[in-house]
This record gives structure tokens, C-alpha cells and sequence, in this order.
């Protein structure tokens, strides 16, 4: 089976409006297949900020970070109608001060707007040519790993973002993700937003997850859709975070024989734990 993790490293300010700042970040096993699964991406805030120098009721050091738990629906590997439910996993930088570095803020109202540097990682898990009904001659796929960087641009009502990977593993290739998100906060705790999204890859990654004997799939356009989604802030450490994404494979991916359903599906919901540490 094969399933993508998608993980935006992020800084959030603390605060009822849940506003995040895209940073380097790691997100774990979120099972969304060409879909932006990660926690969720309200205004950010631009990657340095000068802080208040530390006095002797504020530790000089702070780590700041938020956890994310629980369930993921998506197609069980790319193309398929079938789907499967597997673990959503979260982690996002809250505030870090430690020596020169200085991200996020102490203050609960402080909202910075404007671009930032994004960090994207995904991992995509192998698939077995045996989970893939009517195609013969599949050579299994290895899990692949990418790793690589974006930009952000937020204010308080939208925000676009363009990340760029590069494939380990089961393909060697770049592919880049476009994207783009409208905010709304119909109250105090509760954040929502919804947008577009793109993913563009080259020939290695279209002919790896859609190629087939006969077939030679191109890179390109691969999938377009959007995604909707929302957090909810019970109290000031804990909350609730879930997203709904469609994607349509494009081009290629859709004329592939591998694919049975142009249209994927995706949705997770876990609970969220802020965690904060002063030394």
C-alpha cells in the first residue's frame, strides 16, 4: 500500500486566534495521498523576530511546540477508489529562543504578518504491485522521503504559499506544490480556512506512481484541487485540528491505467497538545 505523509514545519504565536508562523517543520504520518496534510496554516509570521531581552523572571531559553494526534482517511495508494484509515501525527514549533535565534513571541496578542520561509517534508510509503487490481507487470515502489523548502506569504485574511521537494527513495525527482488560503474566525477559538492547492512533479515521479507497461506517464501537472480544514481551541493547550481535501489527477495521472478514480478524497481530525519549556 502506498500512502503520502506531508509535514510543514511551523511557528505559531500563542493566542486564541491561532495564528502560525511556516518555519522549518516535521510533520509525522498523515496518510493524505498529493494532498497538504499538516497542521493547519492560519496567517504566519515572518521566520526572525526580535524579542524583549530575557530578565530574571523570563528564562532565557524557550522551546515551544504543539503535538498533534489521531486519524487519517485516504485512497490506499495513489489512483486507487479504495481507501484506508491510518494514524494522523502532528508536530509544529510553537517559539524557540536559544542563543541568536529568536521565532515567535511571549506575547499572546503579537501577530507578524508578511513572507517566510517554509520548511516541507513528506514522506510517501512503498506500494505493493500486488494492491493494484487489473495492471500486471507493476514493479513494487519503495517508500520515498522528500525533503525541501517553501515561502509564505500571510496576512490576516489570506495567505499563498510555493514549496519545492526533492525525492529519496522510491523516486529521485522534484516536484513543487502550490497553494493558496482565504481565513475566517467566526469566533475567538476557532480558525477556518480554505483554498486551492497544485502539485507539479517531473517524469520520474509521474512515471514511478502512475507509469505501467505500455504506458509512459510525463511529469507535469499532476493533481489540482482544495483543501478545507480548521482548528479549535479548547483552552490554551489543548485543541482540535482536521482538514478535508479533494484532489483530480491531471494529465497523465488520470489516463493512467493504474488509476481508478480521478477524484481523491482525503480527511484527518486529531487532538492537539501545546507544550512549553523555559530553562
Amino acid at each position: 500500500m502506498a500512502h503520502a505523509s506531508y509535514f510543514i514545519l511551523q511557528a505559531r504565536s500563542k493566542g486564541s486566534t491561532m495564528r502560525r508562523l511556516p518555519l522549518f517543520a516535521l510533520l509525522v504520518a498523515s496518510p493524505l495521498p498529493a494532498m497538504a496534510a499538516s497542521l493547519d496554516q492560519p496567517p504566519g509570521e515572518s521566520l526572525i523576530m526580535t524579542a524583549p531581552a530575557p530578565t530574571p523572571s523570563d528564562p532565557g531559553r524557550v522551546l515551544g511546540f504543539t503535538l498533534r494526534g489521531g486519524l487519517a482517511s485516504s485512497p490506499e495508494y495513489f489512483g486507487s477508489d479504495e481507501y484506508e484509515i491510518g494514524p494522523d501525527l502532528g508536530v509544529a514549533l510553537d517559539r524557540l529562543r536559544f542563543g541568536p535565534f529568536d521565532i515567535g513571541s511571549d506575547d499572546p496578542d503579537f501577530v507578524s504578518t508578511g513572507f517566510g520561509l517554509r520548511g516541507s517534508l513528506r514522506y510517501i510509503s512503498e506500494r505493493d504491485a500486488e494492491d493494484v487490481d487489473g495492471v500486471t507487470g507493476l514493479d513494487d515502489v519503495d517508500a520515498a522521503l522528500e525533503l525541501g523548502l517553501g515561502v509564505g506569504y500571510d496576512t490576516r485574511d489570506f495567505g499563498v504559499f510555493a514549496d519545492l521537494r526533492r525525492g529519496f527513495g522510491g523516486h529521485e525527482s522534484f516536484v513543487a506544490e502550490l497553494g493558496a488560503d482565504v481565513y475566517s474566525y467566526p469566533s475567538e477559538r476557532l480558525t477556518l480556512r480554505a483554498g486551492p492547492r497544485a502539485l507539479f512533479a517531473e517524469d520520474d515521479y509521474a512515471q514511478t506512481y502512475f507509469g505501467a507497461p505500455g504506458f509512459a506517464a510525463d511529469g507535469g501537472l499532476i493533481s489540482a484541487g482544495v483543501e478545507v480544514g480548521g482548528i479549535y481551541e479548547f483552552s490554551d493547550d489543548w485543541g482540535l485540528d482536521g482538514a478535508i481535501t479533494y484532489d483530480r489527477l491531471m494529465n497523465d495521472a488520470a489516463d493512467s491505467p493504474i488509476t481508478e478514480d480521478d477524484d481523491q478524497f482525503g480527511a484527518r481530525l486529531g487532538i492537539t497538545r501545546q507544550i512549553d519549556f523555559r530553562f
